[in-house]
């Protein structure tokens, strides 16, 4: 037996789906119900039979199907005739909520939640004979308002670049037309005064001030009339700020102060950018990194009470391999669109890279 869709007005079917037979040789009575509403018909074609629902071709070389495999044919083409007509509401929701996750930027969420958690662990690893249980909640309510402060940023500069992001980045969801500007302001709102009063409640002044100066910066980054992303330098600086030291320097802070030590000082190694052409900006970007790694391993050959030398040169042997061959498929691949966003993808993940291997190092 053969089930196939075809238009009720080729065959002048009514629109409706009749109700289903048992078997096409016994049939038993069943509940009459109401018709489905249907926008096309089963129909089946047979050399001896009229046309029908269950009807078998005779000419068929194919067995007919055993009811149990008629049973679930039917069902499953009346689970799709649902989903076609599946509820409005929920349809709504769903894409507010894909809307939502890409107005937070998830690869920004991963960055930052990866090196609160690097800088979080090596302080628990460094002073494991102090670490409670009862510090697990704060420990989750400071992530939560970083990944705050992280959406008012990426929220902000949404906001004030829709008319450039229609053209390089289409498929966030302002410039899509996903989410509306009106919607993305009430986003920023509760993010800034969630991620205020969950360190205001939980982390004391200090810490309150560090979080409110990143808000700031990066308000200023995009807000007019500062909007100092025009200018590569003031650009650098805020990004490296509140990526380098706020980060990290405020959650490593928080963390020994939640176990009643004093903060110290460590070494740290800031990276910049600047606008000189895609092409250029690879190669010196790529340079810049690479230096990094082979400043990490001479770092671990000659101040081994510092650094795990088994783990440093290995690890930034690979990594910086790694990003040199990314680099020359980028310099094959001419520069095109995909292939830059392949390597800036990448480059996020050798980020991420760092932070995991950050606490054994």
């Amino acid at each position: 037996m053969e089930l196939s869709f075809s238009p009720s007005t080729s065959l002048g079917f009514p629109t409706t789906i009749p109700p289903c037979r048992a078997s096409s040789h016994h049939q038993t009575k069943l509940p009459i119900k109401p018709p489905i509403k249907s926008s096309f018909s089963f129909s089946k074609f047979s050399t001896s039979h009229p046309v029908g629902f269950y009807s078998y071709r005779q000419s068929c070389s194919v067995p007919p199907l055993s009811n149990s495999h008629r049973r679930n044919n039917f069902i499953r083409a009346c689970t799709q005739v649902g989903a076609a007509g599946s509820d409005p509401l929920l349809n709504k929701v769903s894409n507010l909520k894909d809307a939502f996750w890409r107005f937070l930027r998830p690869h920004t969420i991963r960055g930052t939640a990866l090196g609160s958690f690097a800088l979080v662990a090596r302080a628990l690893i460094e002073n494991s004979n102090l670490i409670k249980w009862s510090l697990l909640f704060k420990a989750f309510s400071g992530l939560f308002a970083l990944i705050c402060g992280n959406g008012y940023i990426v929220g902000i500069n949404q906001i004030y670049d829709i008319g450039i992001d229609k053209v390089n980045k289409p498929y966030l969801p302002i410039a899509a037309g996903d989410l509306s500007v009106k919607s993305a302001w009430f986003l920023v709102i509760f993010f800034a005064v969630t991620g205020l009063l969950i360190v205001g409640l939980n982390f004391g002044p200090f810490i309150t001030s560090l979080y409110t100066l990143g808000l700031l910066l990066g308000t200023i980054y995009s807000v007019p009339p500062f909007r100092m992303k025009r200018f590569p330098v003031a650009a650098f600086l805020i990004i490296a700020t509140v990526r380098g030291f706020l980060l990290n320097f405020g959650v490593y802070y928080a963390t020994r102060a939640a176990l009643g030590l004093a903060f110290e000082w460590r070494f740290q190694i800031s990276t910049f950018a600047t606008k000189l052409g895609v092409r250029n900006i690879a190669f010196l970007g790529s340079g810049l990194l690479l230096l990094n790694y082979i400043a990490s391993i001479a770092a671990s050959i000659y101040l081994p009470q510092a650094f795990r030398r088994n783990l440093m040169i290995p690890t930034h042997t690979i990594l910086a391999l790694s990003l040199v061959f990314q680099a020359w498929v980028l310099e094959q691949a001419n520069y095109t669109q995909e292939a830059i966003a392949a390597f800036y993808r990448f480059i996020w993940n050798l980020f991420y890279a760092e932070y995991i291997i950050f606490p054994f190092i």
